[in-house]
């Protein structure tokens, strides 16, 4: 469950500095949202989507895909760890510090993930000009897909489409295939 500390802000030297206990802590605008590991569907799902998207980006070649935990800060009161996000190579460094802009951001959402997923994170994720966000519902079997002007989701429960850049070839991925066989 998403615990949210609504009385007191935080920075993110404060939330860095927190101890490693298996809870994932992240940051936007001071509020601090904390959830537990994920459980295994959330984990398969996540899998099945680096793989998908490891594999065309290998054949576009100019961007790469990356598995949270990941620290990605836009300033001192904001600190997120996408499940997956794809950044331009020229941002691939050994400092989480250099990974600013995301062209994907992908959040498998859970019962206990949802509110901050769906809400606060989506709003900075658009604000941020993160250029396209997935919110992937495994309860639903269906994926969202925001873009940072967006008022409503586009909903996908068919087929799931993106693109690097508008010029090049598209992934394009069966939403069945995300969830299939999942318990």
């Amino acid at each position: 469950m998403v615990m949210v500390d609504a009385t007191r802000r935080y920075t993110v030297d404060e939330v860095l500095a927190f101890p490693a206990d298996g809870k994932r802590y992240e940051l936007v605008d001071g509020e601090l949202l904390v959830t537990p590991a994920p459980a295994a569907p959330h984990q398969l799902v996540i899998g099945r989507l680096y793989l998908a998207l490891a594999d065309y980006l290998r054949r576009t070649g100019s961007a790469q895909v990356v598995l949270s935990p990941a620290d990605i800060s836009w300033d001192r009161t904001k600190l997120v760890q996408p499940d997956l996000f794809v950044v331009p190579l020229s941002e691939v460094t050994a400092s989480w510090k250099t990974y600013r802009t995301l062209l994907l951001a992908v959040e498998v959402i859970s019962p206990s993930s949802a509110r901050g997923d769906r809400l606060v994170k989506r709003r900075l994720y658009q604000h941020q000009g993160v250029a396209t966000y997935w919110i992937v519902d495994p309860d639903a079997k269906l994926i969202e897909i925001w873009h940072p002007d967006d008022d409503r989701p586009s909903i996908q429960t068919e087929i799931l489409r993106w693109t690097l850049s508008p010029e090049g070839p598209a992934l394009e991925l069966a939403v069945s295939e995300v969830f299939a066989g999942l318990p």
